[in-house]
C-alpha cells in the first residue's frame, strides 16, 4: 500500500509540473480556453454523464460518487484528437495529445476521499492570415487546471452527499506576428496571463431499488461562480525572421497591464436514470452555465459575446453478464452516448455550439475489477457563417482504473 500510494504522489508531482493541456481549436483564443471535459473515459463514453457512481470507479463529476466506493482506485487517462477546420474557402487537419488526468480514491467507511489533477481549460492554435500588402501569425497554449481534494458521505444506503475543493492553477501566452511587405522589420505582440484561484463544488446522488430488480438513480451538481486572479504581462518587439524562422530582434519593450479578476462561471447539473445493477443503465442529464458572467482577460473584443449556456446529454451502458468465468466477452462494458452542449461564446452575433457522439468499452484486466477502458467520440463545433469556423473532431481516449484493498489485515507475516 505505502509503494502504490509513494508511486501516485510522484506521478502527481510530474503531471503538476506538465499540467498544461494542449487543444487546437482556434475558438481556445477566447476567455480561459475551450473547456475540457471533467471526468474520466468511462463517463466520456457516454456522453460525459456524471449520474451514475459504483463501487470501483472513481467519478470525478460529482464528489458524492467517492460515498459509493468499496475498493481504492486508481484512474489515469489521456486521449488523442484528430480535428478538421473548415472555413466557407479553406480546410486544414491538426492533431494533438493530452494526459487528461491523474486521481486516486479510496473508501473510509462511510466516507470516501479523492484527490487528484485535472485540466479545466486548455488554449492551443495556430493561424495565419497573408494578403498582397502583409503576413499575420496568431498562436496561442497554455491552459487551466485544477487540484482537487473531495470528500464523499453515505447519509443511507440510498442517499450520498460530496463536497470538493479545488486550486485553479495554469498560464495562457498569446503570440502575434505581423509582416509588412515593403518593411524590413516586423513587430511581435506577446501576452501572458497567469491564472490562480480556489474552487468549491457540491454534490448528491439517489438510488432507489424498486421490488422489480430495477433501480433509478437521481443526481445533482452545483459549482458556484468564483473569482480567479489573472496577473497579466504584454510584450511589444521589433524583429525579422531569418532563413530558419528563427526570430532576430532589434528591439523590445514591456508594457504596464492592470492584473484583473476573473469570473469561473457556476454550473448546475441535474439528471436521472434508471437500469439494473450490474447489468445496464439508461440516464439524460441537464445542465447549466452562467458562462455570461465571464469576461476576457486583459483585452476586449467588440465581435465576442458570452451568453448562459445549456447541455443536453443521453447515454448508458450494458454488460451482457458481469461474473461469467467462462466467457471474457460477457463481462465487457459497452458503453454509448449523444451530446448537444452550447460553449457561451457567441461571435460575430453566431453561437459556437457543439455535439457529439461517443462509444466505448471497459474491458476487465486483472485482480480486485482492474479494468482498461476504451472510447471514441465523433463531434462538431463552430459554423463556417460569418466568416466562422467548423470543427469536425474525432476524439480516442484510453484510461486504467486500477483497484486495491486497503486496510486488510494480514494472518501470516
Amino acid at each position: 500500500m505505502i509503494k502504490k500510494t509513494l508511486f501516485f504522489t510522484l506521478l502527481l508531482c510530474s503531471v503538476l509540473v506538465n499540467a498544461q493541456e494542449n487543444t487546437s481549436s482556434p475558438y481556445s483564443f477566447f476567455g480561459v480556453g475551450l473547456n475540457k471535459f471533467n471526468g474520466t473515459a468511462e463517463n466520456r463514453s457516454m456522453a460525459g454523464m456524471g449520474i451514475a457512481s459504483d463501487s470501483i470507479h472513481i467519478n470525478l463529476q460529482n464528489p458524492a460518487g467517492y460515498g459509493a466506493l468499496d475498493l481504492t482506485t486508481y484512474a489515469l487517462g489521456g486521449s488523442h484528437a484528430s480535428t478538421t477546420i473548415e472555413s466557407s474557402s479553406a480546410s486544414d487537419k491538426v492533431s494533438s495529445s493530452t494526459f487528461d488526468y491523474l486521481a486516486m480514491a479510496f473508501p473510509a467507511g462511510k466516507l470516501g476521499f479523492g484527490i487528484g489533477v485535472i485540466p479545466y481549460s486548455s488554449v492551443g492554435y495556430e493561424m495565419e492570415d497573408i494578403t498582397n500588402e502583409s503576413s499575420s501569425r496568431f498562436s496561442g497554449s497554455g491552459g487551466l487546471n485544477k487540484l482537487f481534494l473531495g470528500v464523499g458521505y453515505e447519509v443511507t444506503r440510498e442517499l450520498r452527499v460530496g463536497v470538493e475543493g479545488s486550486y485553479n492553477f495554469g498560464n495562457i501566452k498569446n503570440k502575434n506576428f505581423l509582416f509588412q511587405n515593403e518593411l524590413q522589420f516586423g513587430t511581435r505582440e506577446t501576452n501572458r496571463s497567469d491564472l490562480s484561484g480556489f474552487k468549491v463544488d457540491f454534490g448528491a446522488q439517489y438510488e432507489k431499488l424498486l421490488k422489480s430488480g430495477l433501480q433509478l438513480t437521481g443526481s445533482a451538481s452545483f459549482s458556484p461562480s468564483t473569482k480567479i486572479t489573472s496577473e497579466n504581462q504584454r510584450q511589444l518587439a521589433t524583429l525579422i525572421l531569418n532563413d530558419d524562422e528563427n526570430e532576430v530582434i532589434a528591439d523590445i519593450r514591456d508594457l504596464d497591464v492592470e492584473d484583473s479578476k476573473l469570473t469561473l462561471p457556476s454550473e448546475l447539473k441535474v439528471g436521472g436514470g434508471v437500469g439494473k445493477p450490474k447489468k445496464w443503465f439508461a440516464g439524460v442529464e441537464y445542465g447549466r452555465k452562467s458562462s455570461s458572467d465571464f469576461t476576457n482577460r486583459s483585452f476586449q473584443l467588440d465581435n465576442v459575446n458570452y451568453t448562459d449556456a445549456s447541455s443536453y446529454k443521453l447515454g448508458g451502458y450494458y454488460i451482457p453478464n458481469y461474473n461469467d468465468i467462462t466467457s471474457y466477452f460477457q463481462r465487457i462494458v459497452y458503453r454509448a452516448g449523444f451530446r448537444y452542449e452550447e460553449t457561451g461564446l457567441n461571435i460575430n452575433t453566431e453561437d459556437v455550439d457543439e455535439f457529439g457522439i461517443s462509444f466505448g468499452v471497459g474491458l476487465p484486466a486483472g485482480n480486485f475489477l482492474t479494468n482498461i477502458n476504451l472510447g471514441v467520440e465523433y463531434g462538431e463545433r463552430g459554423t463556417t457563417s460569418n466568416n466562422l469556423v467548423k470543427e469536425k473532431f474525432v476524439n480516442v481516449f484510453l484510461s486504467l482504473s486500477l483497484n486495491d484493498k486497503w486496510f486488510v489485515k494480514r494472518r501470516f507475516d
